[in-house]
């Protein structure tokens, strides 16, 4: 290991405080990407309900993406920490480096699939006229950058497999404070700047996300020394890209899942009106920002079980569980008290439209009620794409959202309007919730007797 390596060896030591230390730090780089989403809406908000709707009708196709890649990333983290706990440093290079060649097809592909799809794909998500308008000033420039946008997602990955959540988080941090500044001055056109209105909220995300893009090559390749430019045997790189896309294709397909769903429920909501749309936007947003230190966590889980397994250490998987099951709960519960009782505040920052800021107290005196259950679920997905299992997370996710969430959604909305919809979300976590934690007790336990 090098001398200025940043490297955390999960194998050993307190396992309550590797997973708080662990995700502080992550929380923050989830911020970092939490305060893209929430400035973003809180300018384009400024410039009325119809550019604001038009910023939540892009939330479900970014997501996508963004979805994708992630899901690369957590195949990536995988193989990277199962390797790394097995002390295999020649696979660590090969699995860095194959990961992000891998998502360099995968933008190739999608800039030039997105910008061809615009029109048709969001007229089919509901957007007419203007709003569909105004989408595509936003979708064309998010497009054009999204190399900016999704390598660092699967190089931050790489990172936090080596039990580094301080550098991505930092840097996330830095390039959201870079994104708060230039946004403004893009949107309203402040000073010697243009007023670009919604399309300077995307320029400025893609020049703030450029800082990660940098950071994270530096990082793997000059830091941590683990990027090889040296050519590789074919077959070497097709073994690496078959086994990080064993546990990052299904990992991709379960997050894809959620957007997918996302859009379904966005377009049951365009049909009762834009307000409710946009009302939609805002709670799911802030939502992200309420789960921070949960989805640390659930994120942080994948680099700890991944080192554990390769070191073939199942009694501190266990106790990774059941202590990051038990603080998903209780920060559940406090999150539930203050969105209950603050609910209409936190709407009113995002919006003055009073049928807006109705939607958003709707969702958020309603859905809290799971959060711990939404947490465990998610924690269990990351730990059973860990343990090499990404077709049994695949699909918890699958029920979630098409055996529950989305037919429930549909009756939901026949009986009661927008409080069924997401009254539907409710009864789906807490089902799903109850039967992940299950799962994944039971996988572990059976890899723990199937190496005896």
């Amino acid at each position: 290991m090098k001398q200025n390596s940043k490297r955390a060896i999960l194998t050993e030591g307190n396992i309550r405080k590797q997973i708080i230390n662990l995700s502080i730090p992550m929380m923050f780089g989830m911020l970092g990407i939490s305060i893209f989403n929430i400035v973003d809406t809180i300018y384009v908000g400024r410039l009325g309900t119809g550019p604001l709707a038009a910023l939540s009708f892009t939330y479900p196709v970014v997501l996508v993406l963004n979805s994708i890649a992630l899901g690369m990333g957590v195949g990536a983290s995988s193989v990277i920490s199962r390797a790394l706990g097995r002390g295999d440093h020649h696979r660590v290079i090969r699995y860095t480096t194959d990961s992000l060649s891998l998502s360099f097809m995968f933008i190739v592909f999608f800039v030039i699939l997105g910008e061809i799809t615009i029109d048709p794909l969001f007229r089919l998500l509901g957007a007419r006229g203007d709003i569909l308008l105004m989408i595509k000033q936003y979708m064309q420039i998010w497009y054009a950058g999204l190399l900016f946008v999704v390598f660092p997602m699967v190089g931050n990955s790489a990172i936090r497999a080596l039990g580094d959540t301080k550098t991505p988080g930092t840097i996330m941090m830095i390039a959201a404070v870079v994104n708060m500044i230039v946004d403004p001055l893009l949107i309203f056109g402040i000073g010697p700047f243009p007023r670009w209105g919604i399309q300077g909220a995307a320029v400025a995300t893609v020049f703030s996300r450029s800082i990660t893009f940098l950071v994270a090559l530096y990082v793997l390749g000059i830091r941590e020394k683990i990027l090889t430019f040296k050519r590789p045997r074919f077959r070497e790189v097709t073994a690496s890209w078959k086994n990080i896309l064993f546990v990052g294709g299904p990992a991709a397909v379960t997050r894809l899942i959620i957007p997918v769903a996302a859009g379904v429920i966005t377009a049951l909501l365009a049909s009762i009106g834009t307000q409710a749309v946009a009302g939609f936007g805002i709670a799911v947003k802030f939502e992200r920002f309420a789960l921070l230190f949960t989805m640390a966590m659930s994120a942080v889980m994948a680099p700890f079980t991944g080192q554990n397994f390769g070191a073939k250490k199942y009694e501190r998987i266990y106790h990774g569980i059941r202590f990051s099951s038990l603080l998903s709960m209780g920060i559940g519960v406090i999150l539930l008290v203050i969105l209950f009782l603050f609910a209409k505040p936190i709407a009113s920052l995002f919006t003055k439209d009073p049928a807006v800021i109705a939607v958003a107290v709707l969702y958020f005196r309603i859905v809290p009620f799971v959060y711990g259950l939404q947490g465990i679920f998610n924690i269990s997905s990351m730990i059973l794409n860990a343990l090499n299992k990404p077709l049994h997370a695949a699909s918890l996710t699958i029920f979630q959202m098409f055996i529950l969430y989305i037919p429930l959604a549909y009756a939901g909305k026949a009986l009661l309007g927008i409080t069924g919809i997401f009254l539907s979300l409710v009864i789906s976590y807490t089902v799903s919730g109850t039967l992940s934690w299950f799962l994944v007790h039971r996988v572990v336990r059976k890899s723990s007797q199937d190496i005896v």
